[in-house]
């Protein structure tokens, strides 16, 4: 199964990564994840929407080659950051590579919330014309995952809260399920 994700922080750092990578070594056997870059993308502009550059195209063409999409958001000011907009704005326009992609939005902070807020508009923005994806439902599938200072190995980057840990592999298993569902 292939899956892309998308970063919503560009941070050297960034615990959103981490997560990323943890999950792209934790589920190899069960998932094909590939990173892709949303640092290099251009402001997303309507003036270029219908010839963008190719990195655009080669964002667009990885979103719409895969089977489903992880995006792993940090949350700024009570909402998505602005760099995961712009790339969705680009995805969302012309070919709207999203439209019935199966979709499960995770987040990383050091708050006690987990970016609870950023994910409530991550699903609204899902939701929109160009984008109609699929979101694995809410209900007990949201990964909001706080304190992550407490949570990742600070020389290695990785997750290592065996609790938090449990709750994703049976939230990324409820995933897998999902997308072969779609």
């Amino acid at each position: 199964m292939k899956i892309v994700t998308i970063v919503g922080s560009i941070r050297k750092e960034s615990y959103n990564m981490h997560l990323a990578k943890t999950m792209k070594e934790r589920y190899k056997d069960k998932m094909d994840i590939e990173i892709v870059d949303i640092r290099s993308l251009p402001f997303y502009d309507q003036d270029e929407e219908n010839n963008p550059t190719q990195v655009v195209k080669e964002f667009k063409e990885a979103i719409s080659s895969a089977d489903g999409v992880l995006i792993i958001t940090p949350e700024y000011n009570w909402s998505i950051p602005g760099v995961l907009k712009n790339a969705l704005d680009w995805a969302s326009r012309v070919d709207k590579v999203f439209i019935g992609k199966p979709v499960m939005p995770l987040g990383v902070t050091l708050g006690m919330l987990g970016t609870v807020r950023a994910q409530m508009h991550l699903r609204e923005i899902l939701a929109a014309p160009g984008m109609q994806a699929k979101i694995l439902p809410p209900g007990g599938n949201e990964v909001l995952i706080g304190f992550a200072n407490q949570k990742f190995d600070e020389q290695t980057g990785k997750l290592v809260d065996e609790g938090t840990l449990s709750f994703l592999d049976s939230k990324v298993d409820a995933f897998i399920e999902f997308v072969k569902s779609v």
